[in-house]
């Protein structure tokens, strides 16, 4: 007797198995989020963060609601962005690793400073970062499943070198290089405008 034949997916989970299938598909930059209240320290690692706009420069990144970054950086009014460079997939673990110690514990050993932003110091900035920003809050915005912390920043600084990706589902280095620079659409060379954003 033949095995009995596997159930199709129900119609909901599909869905959300071709949503997620769509979502891995998104390359994106990975950075460290820090925040400081008094002696009390936090930091998570993210995969959303974007420009919201540019004058003045405001940044944003979701987080899960009830988070202690998003805790801390309302109590203070302030949070930093460590941009993580390709060499530095084990911190993005680390930050992202539930069971590390809390506070302060989270950035023993580590290589951090805090940032200049604050009389009292401000939110620890992490050594080897491509970029740190420091930000004064602009907002907490509930949506959906998620909340939109929104950060003006205050200061800025990069460093250079090649970023950390998340792709898939995994931490990637990236292999940086330019496209062929015969690349057309319809016949036409098409001008890119990601760095001044498009209006169209």
């Amino acid at each position: 007797m033949s095995a009995p034949a596997a159930a199709p997916p129900r119609p909901a989970a599909a869905r959300r198995s071709r949503r997620n299938a769509v979502l891995r598909s998104i390359a994106s930059g990975v950075a460290v989020l820090t925040a400081r209240s008094g002696e009390r320290l936090h930091g998570t690692t993210v995969s959303t963060l974007t420009s919201v706009s540019r004058d003045p420069l405001i940044v944003g990144v979701c987080l899960r609601p009830g988070s202690v970054l998003a805790e801390l950086a309302q109590q203070e009014g302030r949070f930093a962005v460590n941009v993580l460079g390709s060499e530095q997939a084990a911190l993005a673990r680390w930050f992202a690793d539930s069971a590390r110690p809390k506070g302060r514990a989270q950035f023993d050993g580590l290589d951090w400073s805090p940032g200049a932003d604050h009389a009292d110091g401000g939110a620890p900035l992490l050594g080897g970062a491509v970029a740190h920003l420091s930000c004064r809050l602009a907002g907490c915005v509930p949506v959906g499943d998620h909340e939109v912390l929104l950060g003006r920043v205050v200061a800025a600084a990069a460093q250079g070198g090649e970023p950390l990706l998340s792709y898939a589902g995994g931490l990637h280095a990236p292999v940086l290089r330019e496209p062929p620079p015969d690349g057309t659409l319809h016949g036409k060379q098409g001008d890119y405008e990601g760095e001044r954003g498009s209006t169209r």
